[in-house]
């Protein structure tokens, strides 16, 4: 069965998601905040069979979170390296962690905690504004178009609605009044993550 694909999808929750793919990759990338850079290593933390290992790298690799450096030449072998797109996913894992301590961890706690280097402390994500610090919340936070959101799907009342934009002469929807710059801007099955 084929799976759908998010990748062009006008959403970066749905982009990111297309990325991961499964519950694999992100645990392929946990290992790698643990200090696990070569391949048996991966194997074995994970008990992961070696083909969806090989296939999880690979398209880690192939976006850009991670990358090959040869560290055996006959046979070569490979530590698999965060790169800086990698690195900035510990935020996400990060993140899931928290929400994981606090809502699926029992009586005993969380099984990992985090330890801030820097200020000596043991910590846990926080999700907070770039701008004034405070925590973001569903209650206190909208979700508005960005530039990067198809003029097409932008002008579609449901998307209006969902947005709460008025279709009326200055406040229509961001670049509802440009034709998209490519087909591909709004990619069949896109329309779905308005």
């Amino acid at each position: 069965m084929r799976r759908t694909s998010f990748a062009r999808w006008p959403c970066s929750i749905a982009r990111t998601l297309d990325l991961l793919g499964d519950w694999w990759t992100p645990l392929v990338l946990r290992e790698c905040f643990y200090g696990i850079r070569r391949f048996d290593e991966f194997q074995q933390a994970l008990g992961i069979a070696r083909n969806t290992l090989a296939d999880r790298l690979r398209r880690l690799v192939e976006e850009g979170l991670l990358e090959k450096q040869a560290y055996q030449q006959e046979p070569v072998r490979y530590d698999y390296v965060l790169t800086e797109k990698g690195r900035d996913f510990f935020g996400v894992l990060a993140a899931m962690s928290r929400w994981g301590d606090r809502w699926l961890a029992g009586e005993e706690g969380a099984p990992i905690v985090f330890h801030h280097e820097s200020c000596g402390q043991d910590t846990h994500a926080e999700v907070v504004c770039a701008a004034c610090g405070e925590p973001l919340t569903g209650a206190d936070t909208t979700s508005r178009l960005g530039p990067g959101y198809p003029s097409r799907i932008a002008r579609r009342p449901d998307v209006i609605r969902r947005f709460g934009l008025q279709d009326g002469p200055g406040q229509a929807p961001a670049g509802a009044d440009q034709a998209p710059a490519s087909a591909d801007q709004a990619p069949a099955g896109a329309d779905h993550c308005a």
